[in-house]
C-alpha cells in the first residue's frame, strides 16, 4: 500500500471526527507525523507501521483532568484499528499500529516494544516540547483554568512542582524530563536542544515577573 495513499485516508478520516482541543488538533497530528517522518531517516522502522500510529494516535482524545484519561491511547488504539480494517492496510501489521498507539501516551506509562512504537512515542513528546510546547502547555492551562504559575515561587524552587495549580509548573513535572525519556538518539538530540530553548523562555518570563 503506498504511503501517500495511507496519509490521504488517514486524514480524510481525522476530518471526519469531532475536532479535538486545539493542542491535539489536526494540526499537532500533522507535526507529530513531520517529526516520526524525521525520526525515519536514521532508524531501520516499518514506515506504513510508523506513519499510520503517528496519523492516528490522537483519534481519540480526553482531556487532561478526564476520569478515564489513561485509557485514552487505548480506546484510540482501538478506533484506528477499526478504521484501518475498513481501508486496505495490511492486516498483517495492525497489532503494530495498535502497540504503537498504545505506548505513545505518557500518562498511559506503557513501555513501548517495538521501534516503530518508540518512534512514535517521541514523535509525540517532541511537540510537547519547544516553542509549540510551550503554546500548547498555555492552551491546556487555560482550558482548565490553571493559573500560570505561582507568586510566592514560580520556578519550584522551594517547593515540589504542581501542575493541576500552575501552569509553569507542568515544565517540571513532565516536560524538562523529556530528553531523558527519549527513545532514539535523533529524539534525544532535538528534545534537548527544544528544552534548552524552554529555559530560556522561563529566563526571560524570571526577568519579567521577578522584582531584584
Amino acid at each position: 500500500m503506498l504511503l501517500n495513499t495511507i496519509e490521504q485516508q488517514c486524514e480524510t478520516f481525522l476530518k471526519s471526527l469531532r475536532q479535538a482541543d486545539s493542542a491535539h488538533d489536526l494540526a499537532h497530528i500533522k507535526r507529530v507525523v513531520a517529526n516520526a517522518k524525521t525520526l525515519l531517516k536514521n532508524e531501520p522502522a516499518d514506515q506504513e507501521v510508523v506513519i499510520s500510529a503517528a496519523w492516528l494516535h490522537d483519534c481519540v482524545v480526553l482531556p487532561k483532568n478526564h476520569p478515564e484519561r489513561k485509557s485514552a491511547s487505548k480506546l484510540a488504539a482501538d478506533k484506528a484499528v477499526t478504521f484501518l480494517k475498513s481501508t486496505e492496510f495490511p492486516k498483517s501489521k495492525l497489532d503494530q499500529v495498535h502497540h504503537a498507539i498504545l505506548a505513545h501516551s505518557y500518562s498511559a506509562d506503557i513501555e513501548p516494544e517495538s521501534l516503530e512504537a518508540k518512534i512514535v512515542q517521541d514523535a509525540d513528546r517532541i511537540d510537547a516540547l519547544g516553542a509549540i510546547g510551550i503554546a500548547r502547555s498555555f492552551v491546556v492551562g487555560g482550558q482548565l483554568n490553571r493559573a500560570l504559575y505561582n507568586s510566592d515561587d514560580p520556578f519550584c524552587e522551594s517547593r515540589d512542582p504542581d501542575d493541576l495549580a500552575w501552569t509553569i509548573d507542568h515544565f517540571y513535572t513532565k516536560l524538562f524530563k523529556l530528553p531523558g525519556l527519549m527513545n532514539t538518539k535523533a529524539g534525544k538530540e532535538l528534545a534537548t536542544s527544544r528544552v534548552a530553548y524552554m529555559k530560556g523562555f522561563l529566563s526571560q518570563l524570571r526577568s519579567e515577573i521577578i522584582k531584584q
